[in-house]
């Protein structure tokens, strides 16, 4: 959007007109007017109406029914933002401005709603608003007199309000369709997660949108495509630095005031020059026996015409100037940057200058806590327990024997041992042993292990001795 102007007040919101709503009410207008000749024999086809087109096409009156057409298209995107802000009111989230501008209406909160039931109703309530219209729309056709303007006026009314809801019921974030969409798909994920699956989405529609666009000429398209291309990205980038910037406060990114380039309010400005030269700084706090007393930029001095003026002469008081603490959040510091349009944020606490926070700030450190969160999160999975196999004797007995549940393959029985020979399991009940398994002199037992010409460790492949070890 560009300037715009407050024209009122609604319940408490500031109601604006964007100067491209100046300039494209006449275009919208000068379209409407020219499809009326159009548009009547559609309607008597489709809802049974007999309008006579000739009074409505003759002189001036296609314009006139055009503009007044148009003002009360645009008032029902009033009301269709006005049902965005009624819903949000509703959840305790400030609304901050309603305006109307070159594509329609825009109510901007004071903070997006992370609740995806509480987006998911404002989102809807916008478009609710415009299936009232309609409603009503059709309640005045049964009531009114039919006269032709009349009728036609309605009808048109009717079909501008349900083509505007279901358009903006579109899936193509950031319409409301597309805020929808994110709403529901935060219902098992992450905001952040959520928000890049509906931009992504958002994105196709909006180039689906500009290839229409593009082929039937239509500029009008054309702009609301590149609108939803670049507002996707743009709060797809939003919803990143507020989930990097997470509990962080200004503090733990600022540049420290013992760190900082000062100056003095009784410093010549000729002297000053030269201090940004040797600095190459575009900003310096103003500092007075240690107290924050203002900031002085190169445009103060350039806006400057006194002649042996000094800093105290030009710079911006401390009382003027936007500050923010040292606790912060991140976020509040980068959206007064914003607001303001300024480049650096003076952190001071009790009057005392605590640091400086610039833009340069914001993003070196977005991107080094989004490398810590990755780390982070690369150390969580890769220090995940795993499960261990339970050893033989903590198996159960039905382990053991091997009828093991769930499809498991049967334990190993150890060797020499044969579960299956009733003389075996006889013998083992009475504490004996059959004569294979009798004790060696050197403390192994069974038949397995002689060294008469049976195979022993020794040969066995994971057993056998390194070359050049003497194995006898």
């Amino acid at each position: 959007m560009f300037k715009s102007y407050q024209v009122g007040t609604i319940y408490g919101i500031p109601f604006k007109l964007d100067i491209t709503f100046l300039l494209i009410l006449p275009v919208f207008a000068g379209l409407l007017g020219a499809q009326i000749g159009a548009v009547v024999p559609v309607f008597n086809t489709t809802f049974g109406t007999e309008i006579d087109p000739a009074p409505l096409t003759a002189g001036v009156r296609p314009w006139l029914i055009g503009f007044v057409a148009a003002v009360t298209l645009f008032g029902c995107v009033a009301l269709h933002e006005l049902g965005h802000a009624a819903a949000a009111m509703y959840y305790d989230i400030e609304v901050e401005s309603i305006t109307l501008w070159l594509l329609g209406g825009l109510a901007k909160p004071a903070e997006m709603p992370r609740d995806w039931v509480q987006e998911f109703w404002i989102a809807v309530a916008g478009p609710a608003v415009n299936v009232v219209i309609v409603a009503g729309c059709g309640l005045a056709l049964v009531v009114l007199p039919g006269v032709d303007l009349v009728v036609f006026f309605l009808l048109y009314l009717a079909v501008l309000n349900v083509a505007l809801a279901v358009f903006n019921m579109l899936p193509a974030f950031p319409l409301d369709g597309g805020r929808v969409l994110r709403a529901l798909l935060a219902r098992n994920r992450s905001y952040l997660e959520a928000t890049q699956l509906a931009a992504a989405v958002g994105k196709g529609f909006a180039f689906l949108l500009g290839i229409v666009g593009l082929l039937s000429l239509d500029f009008i398209l054309l702009a609301i495509a590149l609108f939803v291309y670049i507002a996707a990205t743009s709060e797809t980038r939003q919803m990143m630095l507020d989930a990097a910037f997470d509990g962080v406060s200004v503090e733990e990114i600022m540049t420290p005031a013992a760190e900082l380039d000062t100056v003095s309010p009784d410093l010549a400005l000729e002297a000053f020059l030269d201090v940004m030269l040797a600095d190459r700084h575009a900003g310096y706090p103003v500092l007075e026996n240690g107290e924050f007393v203002g900031i002085v930029t190169l445009s103060d001095v350039r806006s400057s015409e006194l002649e042996d003026a000094t800093v105290a002469d030009v710079m911006t008081p401390a009382a003027a100037v936007r500050t923010v603490g040292p606790r912060t959040a991140v976020m509040d510091a980068f959206g007064a940057l914003n607001d303001s349009g300024i480049g650096r944020l003076p952190v001071v606490d009790d009057g005392e200058l605590c640091g400086l926070v610039t833009r340069t700030d914001l993003m070196r450190a977005f991107k080094i806590v989004s490398e810590q969160r990755r780390f982070e999160r690369e150390r969580s999975v890769t220090r995940r327990p795993r499960e261990r196999e339970p050893q033989y004797w903590e198996r159960r007995p039905d382990e053991r024997s091997g009828r093991r549940s769930g499809g498991q393959q049967p334990v190993e029985q150890p060797r020499g041992r044969d579960d299956s020979d009733p003389e075996a399991a006889e013998q083992r009940r009475d504490g004996r042993t059959r004569p294979d398994h009798r004790d060696d002199d050197d403390g192994r037992t069974g038949s397995d292990h002689r060294d008469d010409g049976g195979r022993g460790p020794a040969e066995w492949p994971e057993w056998r001795a390194d070359p050049g070890e003497d194995s006898n």
